[in-house]
């Protein structure tokens, strides 16, 4: 029995040994694996993360703030620098737990309030306390603990030395070198500023992530790379070329390392890595060319306030619009939209009040955009009727739909009538033409040919259809879509034809026919006109010519782009282009043979129908190089209004590169250098 018990208690406790041994076992076992786990961990963080991560953020206790990078610079086609980032120095504060005691803060502020009145630009607002102790902010109501507040932007030289020799005395102050943007401004030959409107303006960060979606979603992505970061206070593009090409001209953040407590409040600075500077654009713009257009404008204006037009003078005429492209290449050389102003109202970033007041009419883009450029809700806005300039497109359509023949004739008795109620169109004036051809229907224009021989025909052969066939010869055109231009906000234009309920199917089509149905930008146009020149190819308009790096090395070429081809006969372009040779006064002496074709359409503004001035052209004739639009609303006819203005840019644009090939201005320039050094020889 004795026996039994001990063989049970020694298997008892051989069994106890076993399992023993197997927990064991067990343990060493796991504890592997775990190392394992744990070193494979390591060698992927080191090898394979570590690269990606950002020196100094793997100690909690030191943070990288954000330096905001130096935008790159906007220049024209001549190296002028349109738009630029010039350095100002700046005094900032970390706050460190000391600056949280109210009396310690309130003393430092009175200090810096003496040294700035004493040291500071007697011409700047001078900071009160309240000011800087506000810019402070003790609180952390704006900023987190450890973030740099800025107490003030543009320290004068002395402010600079006297701050960088007393770093001791005040702990945490630190100078900054930040920039401010600048606008072209030529103030002694009275020009606001090159293409103001196309180049665009900036805003703080702050404000532009609360109105534009772009910058809504950047502060709700939260980019985890720090050099992409955005901070609160850094200009960036809020419409314009600033704005298309934001990413491009940013540019990088820098850092600055601060060490930290456990409330987050900085003890120290660790160390500073320099912003990068953001990417350059050269533009296709060119300043004199684009001067000539606006100049052209203004001065154009002013007279129509003075001098008859169809009998009046027009007062209204507050506003103008031009855009010169060239036909090959689609390389926008001027982009007028007047008037203008002096866009270094933005230049830190906002506005006041009262400046805004000053441009609020005509801050915006008027070559791509609707808008009303004037106070007065009773006026016209940016986009008008195209009137007879559309007169070349509604034959080549009548032509391709084989209505009539490139020879055909048709008798102008001087109107056309349609609908039950016989409506009755005139022809300008009055005029009865007799028996033209589609070509001399083009060059007299004629109103009653577009709306006999196309507007009405249509109507008859495709009934309700005819506004969609229409609308589909108008976009091949690039009429009524997007023109392609490379900045933000493009209006597609009015298409009358489709939202205007007071007229019948026919009578759209009849008003249509002679421009009195589509509202199209004044870049529209532009690509239309260039689309006739080059008989059928549709060029996307480019304002950027190339992206370069601060060192000038070419990041990216634009090359011309071709969006589509409106193919036609051969024959029927040459109607066309021998059909635009309406005359006009204003290219007396040009010595370029040049399609044109001008226009004058009719709205109703306030309490009586108006007439607006458009005005296309392109030169010359058989080699096409230039194509120009201009349109001035409530200007009266277009021959007058608006014809003066593509004129002057033309001589501009020849003196620049020549219309043949061969710079007009360098020629001058030449022989000027010629006589000077005949002179100086006898």
């Amino acid at each position: 029995m004795k026996f039994s018990e001990d063989r049970s208690s020694i298997e008892e406790e051989v069994t106890k040994k076993r399992q023993s041994h197997l927990r064991l076992n067990l343990f060493f076992f796991g504890s592997f694996i775990i190392f394992t786990v744990i070193i494979l961990r390591l060698a992927v963080l080191q090898f394979v993360e570590g690269p990606k991560l950002v020196p100094g953020t793997e100690d909690p206790n030191v943070k990288n703030v954000p330096l905001p990078p130096i935008r790159g610079t906007i220049y024209d086609a001549s190296r002028e620098k349109l738009a630029y980032s010039t350095p100002v120095q700046s005094l900032y504060i970390t706050l460190n737990a000391e600056y949280k005691f109210l009396p310690k803060a309130i003393k430092l502020g009175e200090e810096l309030m003496a040294k700035f009145k004493e040291l500071g630009d007697p011409t700047q607002e001078q900071q009160e306390l309240k000011d800087i102790i506000y810019a402070m902010d003790i609180l952390s109501m704006r900023s987190g603990g450890f973030e740099p507040r800025r107490i003030k932007a543009g320290l004068s030289k002395d402010e600079v030395a006297y701050f960088t020799e007393n770093k001791s005395k005040y702990p945490g102050l630190y100078i900054v070198e930040e920039s401010v943007r600048n606008y072209y401004n030529d103030s002694k030959s009275g020009v606001n500023g090159v293409a103001v409107q196309t180049v665009g303006y900036i805003k703080k960060f702050k404000g532009a992530s609360t109105s534009l979606k772009v910058y809504k979603k950047i502060r709700e992505k939260k980019n985890d790379d720090p050099a992409l970061q955005y901070t609160e206070l850094e200009d960036v593009g809020y419409d314009g070329l600033e704005l298309q090409y934001q990413d491009v001209l940013r540019g990088k953040n820098g850092f600055r390392s601060v060490s930290v407590d456990p409330k987050n409040m900085a003890k120290g600075l660790e160390g500073i890595t320099p912003p990068e500077r953001g990417n350059d654009l050269y533009l296709n713009i060119h300043k004199d060319i684009q001067i000539a257009a606006q100049k052209a404008i203004s001065e154009q204006l002013t007279w129509l306030h003075s001098h008859l037009v169809n009998g009046r003078t027009h007062p209204n005429a507050r506003a103008g619009y031009a855009v010169a492209m060239e036909v090959d290449t689609g390389k926008v050389v001027a982009m007028a939209s007047m008037p203008d102003y002096d866009p270094n109202v933005w230049r830190t970033g906002g506005i006041t009040h009262d400046d805004f007041d000053k441009i609020k009419y005509i801050y915006q883009n008027g070559t791509i955009r609707s808008f009303r450029p004037s106070e007065a809700k009773n006026r016209l806005e940016s986009v008008v009727y195209l009137g007879s300039t559309i007169k070349p497109l509604t034959v080549l359509i009548g032509l391709n739909e084989g209505y009539f023949g490139p020879y055909s004739t048709y008798y102008d008795k001087g109107y056309a009538e349609f609908g039950k109620d016989n409506t009755r169109i005139k022809n300008s004036s009055g005029h009865v033409l007799g028996a033209i051809s589609p070509q001399e229907a083009i060059k007299e224009s004629s109103n009653a040919f577009m709306i006999d021989m196309v507007g009405l025909k249509m109507y008859s052969s495709k009934g309700k259809d005819s506004i969609e066939l229409w609308d589909r010869y108008m976009k091949r055109f690039g009429l009524g879509i997007p023109t392609g231009v490379d900045l933000p906000n493009e209006y597609e234009g009015g298409r009358d034809y489709y939202t205007n309920k007071k007229e019948t199917t026919q009578s759209k089509m009849a008003r249509a026919a002679f421009g009195q149905e589509g509202k199209y930008t004044t870049m529209q146009l532009a690509q239309y006109t260039a689309m006739l020149a080059s008989k059928g190819r549709r060029m996307e308009p480019h304002i950027v010519d190339t992206i370069r790096d601060s060192s000038g090395k070419v990041i990216k070429k634009f090359e011309p782009k071709l969006l589509g081809k409106a193919e036609f006969s051969e024959a029927h372009w040459n109607v066309i282009h021998k059909g635009m040779a309406t005359k006009v006064s204003s290219f007396e002496g040009f010595k370029y043979d040049f399609a044109r074709k001008t226009g004058t359409s009719t709205q109703w503004a306030g309490k009586e129908n108006v007439d607006n001035g458009v005005f296309i052209a392109f030169a010359p004739r058989n080699k096409p190089k230039l194509a120009i639009a201009v349109m001035i609303p409530e200007a009266g006819f277009g021959a007058q209004s608006a014809a003066p203005v593509a004129r002057k840019i033309f001589d501009a644009y020849d003196s620049v590169y020549g219309l043949d090939g061969v710079p007009k201005g360098q020629m001058s320039q030449n022989a000027d250098n010629s006589n000077v050094s005949k002179n100086t020889t006898r």
